[in-house]
């Protein structure tokens, strides 16, 4: 394991441009995860690598990044809600919204919630869905 190690590490520079220590650390952050194999740990990061640079071509392509020239972060929380591709990234990439509307949300959400309490719990279950 240590020559592979030690051989990996000369060209890894060069084949994946993720830092393979923290790809690891990730990794290993996981219960499930006891060991982890050199050559896993080289695909991982260069499928993590492939897919971020397939989001952010993506994102670009069909954002409007594009008139500037630059990628920016709406492009990529746009793609993240209306490609079905990326929607699991919905939550990382949420859309930017002012703070002032964030508290009005915040307080709307508790008036509802006060309310609720006295309704049914099969209308609760509705909401959680929308």
């Amino acid at each position: 394991a240590e020559m592979a190690a030690a051989r990996l590490s000369g060209t890894e520079n060069r084949l994946v441009s993720l830092p393979l220590s923290r790809i690891r650390v990730i990794m290993k952050s996981s219960p499930e995860v006891s060991s982890i194999n050199q050559d896993a740990l080289f695909l991982t990061a260069k499928a993590t690598e492939l897919f971020v640079q397939y989001l952010a071509t993506y994102s670009y392509k069909h954002g409007r990044g594009k008139e500037k020239n630059a990628l920016t972060y709406t492009d990529l929380s746009h793609t993240a809600e209306e490609c079905e591709t990326f929607q699991f990234l919905a939550d990382i990439l949420p859309k930017k919204i002012l703070a002032s509307k964030y508290l009005k949300m915040l307080e709307k959400e508790k008036r509802d919630g006060e309310v609720r309490e006295d309704d049914d719990e099969g209308e609760e279950e509705e909401d959680e869905d929308e």
